[in-house]
């Protein structure tokens, strides 16, 4: 194995970076080229240009001072380029994947592979980003890193439960408000649609995201990153990976990264997405002789940020008054035991995962002081996943499993009511009487508290037999959760009434109202499964799927301040009274799919495509929806039935020896079957927030150079686009499609590696979110052009 070796580069500003840059031309007395005047000239007169040029002097600097300490002999000439990983290349590796098999392209199941090569080309560093290359797969960018909504084939839904499941290292991730983190250290993402209930449970109707991490017996050495870009963002980070012997290995990594942020809160007159993050991962793994392995990961994030650049419809400005910020301390550790026999292997799969965060919002988004709310949250939990699984070199394969979690969270969410909207919500409804009313305090005070402990248990099968070209496939699980809330609402308030002729009334306001609400699911979850393989090499297949997907019921407890606040409007004798159970529970989400697809190649590899069409019949689908009136609270609700088709295709090809294009195509129709609520019915309408089309074409070049001090210059450019997205069920609001430009430019060699790169490059502008409170409009705008260069070195 090729140890690397590592050096390191401080990074400087960019007019400090042209300064030193223009001293070592002049030392060496050479002239500006007419394409260095004409960039000078451009510099003075533009500043997204000038922004550009000083990180291409930073980039050149950084080569320079690389290539100075970096040079080594050049390769030999029949080298291969170290092109993009393909998925072959990467499947060759996928030894740590427990429940499926090595090669995901020989399996009934539509997959998009990305290696660690192709993570680190196009910059990927969040999941959100991996969402632009798989189609039918659409993760917004908006309000701040809680907000991590998923839609996938029609599915999906902004609170609560996830409709795709996350495992890291092959720990499930119980919490979606702790899915968007920095991707550091990677070594490939699998993003496998269509439901994996069978095998993976709750909360993976839409698909499930693999995520593994680079290990110490893959790789040795040092590795270092660091980045400059737009809105002062900046990211840093350092990990070493080690084995002390052939049995052992372990790594150690951290993380840095800031960003000023790109919009402005006109209020304020201050960025209001500006973050902090950094992080860190500790790995240790052992193997021996025998067949054991055991692997131990702790991770842990700390994160604060503004967020929430929502701009009101009617104006098109952010310009709210109080602070609307998020943070989240969370870790988690991850142990996984795995012994290989000879008759079968099983596993032990434990975690333990903490989250403690808190969300503050300007609720109104308005320069006014109507209600701000404070979401306060303690998170535990413990996952155990146990599998027994055969031999993959017999006819017949099977794999059995049992799974249990225990999760507890508590949670503070005050809602405080202030002047306007004191006046606005409350004491109007005096005034069609004639009656004059005064709020005994300047601020009201809705108060709620939860403690949430729910937990969970299931087994489940699956056989797998081949017959000549043929495979069978069938699973069953069976899936149990229970789930309590154990809430107390309380407002305490005085206020003053006058009559018509000035006699004033005093009045007392008091609701102290404890409960509790359970509910619990059983789910029945089977797969069936036909695969055929065509071809002398038996490396083309045909496959056909059923499956059942299942989605967790739970509690909206982002309603309770409505709750309590129509409590206190019937003591003061206006409207009506919520039912709690039934606007605070939803129930689970159930869909049956059915899938058609291809896995096809070339004898080379050199083309591989990827084609499905599905049909999903959806029924009780979970939703977001915004309660009539101004009230300020969002209804998770169960839609009666929606219907789900379209198609996929993804294509790799390597045209020639140095160009390599990849397009991937999703296209969805999901329609509500069956939904009205009473006052409208939306038969017929689009599912809001699930784009219909979504679309990624690029092209990567890679130009050996034959120089001992810079090995390869590869250019990639690539488009990436999604829409129409309905905002609404009404389907009044909606975002066209919209396509996204980008391009990079990487300097490569065996220890170094730099990439100049830019997005958005024609300043498209396009809307990520809408959303209504107390009856207004709001929308968030999509990221602007934004530029930047990065840096990795290893050792």
């Amino acid at each position: 194995m090729r140890v690397a070796k590592t050096i390191g580069i401080s990074f400087l500003c960019p007019r400090t970076i042209a300064v030193k840059a223009n001293a070592a031309l002049r030392r060496n007395r050479r002239k500006p080229t007419d394409s260095t005047v004409c960039a000078v000239f451009a510099v003075r007169n533009d500043p997204m240009i000038r922004q550009a040029i000083h990180i291409i002097f930073l980039s050149a600097c950084i080569l320079l001072h690389a290539m100075s300490v970096c040079a080594a002999p050049a390769l030999p000439e029949d080298s291969t380029p170290v092109l993009a990983d393909s998925v072959i290349q990467v499947e060759d590796i996928q030894v740590t994947a427990i429940k499926q098999g090595l090669n995901l392209r020989n399996q009934p199941v539509t997959a998009s592979v990305i290696g660690r090569t192709d993570l680190e080309r196009r910059h990927v560093a969040a999941l959100k980003e991996v969402s632009q290359v798989v189609p039918n797969f659409h993760t917004p960018d908006y309000g701040s890193r809680m907000t991590s909504s998923i839609y996938i084939r029609g599915l999906g839904a902004r609170i609560d439960q996830p409709v795709m499941g996350l495992n890291i290292d092959n720990i499930p991730y119980l919490n979606k408000d702790a899915y968007d983190f920095d991707l550091t250290d990677i070594e490939r993402i699998e993003v496998l649609r269509g439901p994996q209930s069978t095998l993976f449970g709750r909360n993976t109707m839409g698909g499930v995201i693999n995520v593994y991490t680079l290990s110490p017996f893959t790789f040795e050495g040092v590795r270092l990153g660091m980045e400059y870009g737009s809105g002062n963002t900046q990211k840093y980070r350092i990990s070493t990976y080690y084995k002390t012997s052939e049995r052992v290995g372990f790594s150690v990594g951290a993380y840095y990264s800031k960003t000023d942020g790109f919009f402005k809160n006109l209020y304020t007159g201050e960025k209001c997405d500006w973050e902090r993050s950094g992080g860190g991962r500790f790995k240790v793994q052992y193997r021996n002789l025998h067949g054991l392995r055991i692997d131990n990961t702790f991770s842990f994030v700390k994160l604060e940020q503004g967020g929430y650049p929502y701009a009101y419809v009617e104006t098109g400005q952010i310009a709210y008054n109080d602070p609307s910020d998020y943070r989240r301390t969370n870790f988690n550790d991850g142990l996984t035991i795995r012994y290989e026999g000879e008759k079968f292997s099983v596993a032990s799969i434990t975690s333990y995962q903490y989250l403690d965060d808190r969300m503050n919002l300007d609720q109104d988004f308005l320069p006014l002081s109507y209600f701000t709310l404070t979401q306060a949250r303690r998170e535990h939990a413990v996952t155990e996943d146990l599998v027994f699984r055969s031999p993959d070199d017999k006819a017949y394969r099977w794999l059995l499993g049992a799974f249990g979690f225990y999760r507890h969270t508590s949670m503070h969410a005050p809602v405080l009511f202030k002047e306007d909207g004191i006046r606005n919500l409350i004491l109007d409804r005096f005034e069609p009487q004639g009656i004059h009313a005064e709020w005994g305090e300047d601020t009201f005070l809705l108060d709620s508290r939860f403690r949430t402990p729910d937990y969970g248990a299931a087994l489940y099968h699956e056989s797998t037999y081949d017959a000549g070209r043929w495979r069978f496939t069938a699973g069953l699980r069976v899936d149990f959760e229970a789930s309590k809330l154990h809430y107390r609402s309380y407002a305490e308030a005085t206020y003053t009434t006058q009559t018509p002729d000035g006699t004033s009334y005093p009045h007392a306001i008091l609701v102290d109202q404890p409960g509790t609400l359970k509910q619990s699911f059983t789910e029945i979850l089977p797969k069936i499964s036909v695969l055929y393989r065509m071809g002398s090499a038996r490396r083309n297949t045909l496959y056909a799927t059923v499956s059942k997907g299942y989605k967790a019921g739970g509690f909206n407890t982002q309603m309770f301040s409505d709750v309590l606040q129509q409590q206190v409007m019937k003591q003061m004798g206006f409207g009506s009274l919520y039912d709690v159970a039934d606007v605070v529970t939803y129930k689970p989400e159930k869909s049956w799919n059915y899938e058609v697809g291809a896995h096809l190649s070339t004898p080379s590899h050199k083309v591989q495509a990827d084609l499905a069409l599905f049909y999903i019949d959806c029924r009780d689908q979970q939703l977001t929806v915004f309660p009539e009136g101004q009230v300020t609270g969002r209804l998770m609700t169960n839609a009666g039935r929606t219907r789900s088709f379209g198609g996929e295709a993804s294509l790799l090809a390597t045209l020639w020896r140095n160009l390599d294009l990849q397009v991937a195509y999703g296209y969805t129709r999901a329609t509500f079957v069956k939904f009205d609520t009473g006052k409208a019915d939306y038969a017929g309408n689009f599912i809001p927030y699930a784009p219909q089309h979504t679309l990624y074409a690029g092209a990567s070049y890679t130009l050996r150079t034959g120089w001992n001090w810079l090995e390869y210059v590869i250019f990639r450019v690539a488009a990436n686009g999604a829409g129409r997205i309905y905002w609404n069920e009404a389907n009044t609001f909606s975002q066209p499609f919209y396509a996204l430009l980008e391009a990079s430019i990487r300097f490569e060699h065996r220890h170094w590696a730099v990439d100049v790169w830019g997005r958005n490059l024609t300043d498209t502008r396009y809307d990520t979110f809408y959303f209504m409170s107390i009856g207004n409009s709001f929308l968030q705008r999509g990221r602007p052009r934004t530029f930047g260069v990065s840096l990795s070195i290893t050792l």
